[in-house]
């Protein structure tokens, strides 16, 4: 099952494109709200064996788009992000792919090591340790 998780792009024009190319291409979308932000990123992409642990965020979190993406192939993710490029829609940075590792933590901890790689990566660092 293939789902996207989509963060800080609710009713923006990026967010009407992504939907228009997530219902073409079948793919199931979640807009997470920052009230979720601490429940585990297995329950919000609906893996089986996860649940919410009933524990609401009322921080200020993060205001970054960050797109999470599961259950996809490598060919049907290529195919995802050349559509995106296509419709030439403004880069989104912060992008994931649920992983074993990462299904666990919740989504502030997936943005900070996002934005602590996109950092490293645009510092010339090899590694987001300093």
């Amino acid at each position: 099952m293939e789902k996207v998780l989509l963060y800080n792009l609710a009713d923006t024009p990026m967010a009407f494109q992504l939907k228009v190319i997530l219902a073409s291409e079948k793919i199931r979308i979640r807009s997470v709200t920052p009230e979720e932000y601490r429940q585990p990123i297995g329950y919000l992409a609906g893996l089986p064996g996860f649940s919410g642990n009933g524990t609401v965020y009322d921080g200020e979190g993060f205001s970054e788009p960050m797109l999470v993406m599961c259950g996809f192939t490598g060919r049907r993710l290529d195919r995802f992000l050349s559509k995106m490029k296509a419709r030439r829609l403004p880069a989104i940075p912060l992008k994931a792919v649920v992983t074993s590792q990462n299904q666990h933590w919740d989504s502030l901890k997936l943005y900070e090591e996002l934005k602590a790689e996109h950092e490293a990566m645009h510092s010339g660092s090899t590694s987001a340790e300093p």
